[in-house]
């Protein structure tokens, strides 16, 4: 497919009406911030479209602004040629996944494509960007997606790291292949694919990356992160259970891609040691209560900021309580137990509550 770029409107003119709708979408929310944080990724294409269709008025777009309804891709049509897609994050991040790589219910005729990301918290903030520009990677939930990130560099996207461009890639013929080809020739040791299946129609929200690594090709850093993490998802890890890494080794391959045959190293080795507190010292207490205290701020920050649902699940419980630290705390009171002291009294100690 040959792609003209003598269009009328021009892209510098879409550009230009993208912006101008972003800065009105700013604008607005500065104003109505309470409504902004109500809405949903699918009510706030309504929001784009309005903001287009108003900043579309006296030029060479003006009603030709359409939102598309269904699965298709983009969200937004201008002008026929030009396309809006809309995503948006409840959280602080910048970075959420994109559609398929296949493309498959891209709309004919749509060549350009803008992104418009809400950020729908505290405080509401609109960006806007050629798609294309913040493609940082490929991931993999029942088919390879896309993972946007709003403040990717530039020369930073795929594209830049597999030499091709946007359009090289989603009109070849097998864009998939290209892809995996590209993630083979960059694997290390100890590190593989785990995904070759071939397309569905069905896109689930969880992803993971497109290669697995085992748990000791880690670095030390990441290691130390996802410990963390797993010790604000899995209160069990401090449990006496015999299946207490189950649960974490599972989701480390799920959500990261990591196999672990030597996680419990990280969380029960090193023996016992002494904790010192405003409120007390402890002595003779596992190697990874030392751990949780070294880390004990990063560890409540996982809590607090983790999804409900997620710790719902992880937790094993119906109600995530107002206060995450305790409740957490109360939940490795029932799995843990101490030879010389209440665990109840130490991680209150450690979490200074």
């Amino acid at each position: 497919m040959i792609i003209s770029e003598n269009r009328i409107p021009s892209l510098p003119e879409f550009k230009t009406l993208v912006l101008d709708a972003t800065i009105k979408l700013n604008d607005d929310a500065k104003r109505r911030e309470a409504y902004y944080l109500k809405r949903n990724a699918q009510l706030l294409e309504d929001d784009v479209a309005r903001a287009l269709s108003e900043s579309a008025i006296g030029t060479a777009f003006a009603d030709t602004i359409r939102k598309i309804s269904g699965q298709c891709f983009p969200d937004i049509v201008a002008a026929s040629y030009y396309g809006v897609e809309v995503k948006s994050s409840k959280d602080d991040r910048w970075i959420t996944l994109g559609g398929s790589v296949n493309e498959s219910t891209r709309i004919e005729g749509v060549e350009r494509i803008f992104l418009t990301f809400g950020k729908l918290l505290n405080p509401v903030e609109f960006r806007s960007r050629p798609y294309e520009d913040c493609l940082s990677d490929v991931v993999v939930t029942h088919y390879p997606r896309y993972r946007i990130d709003m403040n990717l560099s530039k020369g930073k996207t795929i594209f830049d790291k597999m030499d091709t461009t946007y359009d090289a890639l989603r009109q070849s013929t097998d864009p998939v292949v290209k892809i995996v080809d590209y993630y083979k020739s960059r694997l290390g040791e100890g590190e593989s694919l785990w995904w070759t299946g071939s397309a569905t129609q069905t896109e689930q929200p969880a992803s993971v990356p497109m290669k697995i690594r085992l748990w000791r090709t880690l670095s030390a850093e990441e290691k130390k992160e996802l410990s963390n993490i797993g010790l604000a998802l899995f209160p069990d890890l401090l449990s006496n259970s015999s299946t207490k890494y189950e649960g974490f080794s599972l989701w480390l391959v799920g959500t990261y891609g990591v196999i672990s045959t030597s996680v419990r190293d990280s969380f029960s080795a090193g023996g016992q040691g002494t904790i010192r507190t405003d409120v007390g010292i402890f002595d003779k207490v596992p190697h990874v209560l030392l751990n949780i205290q070294k880390n004990s701020t990063q560890i409540a920050l996982n809590i607090l900021n983790a999804d409900e649902s997620v710790l719902e699940e992880t937790w094993r419980t119906n109600k995530i309580s107002s206060d995450r630290i305790g409740q957490w705390i109360e939940i490795v009171s029932m799995l843990c137990s101490l030879q010389n002291h209440s665990i109840h009294t130490v991680l209150n100690a450690i979490f200074g509550r």
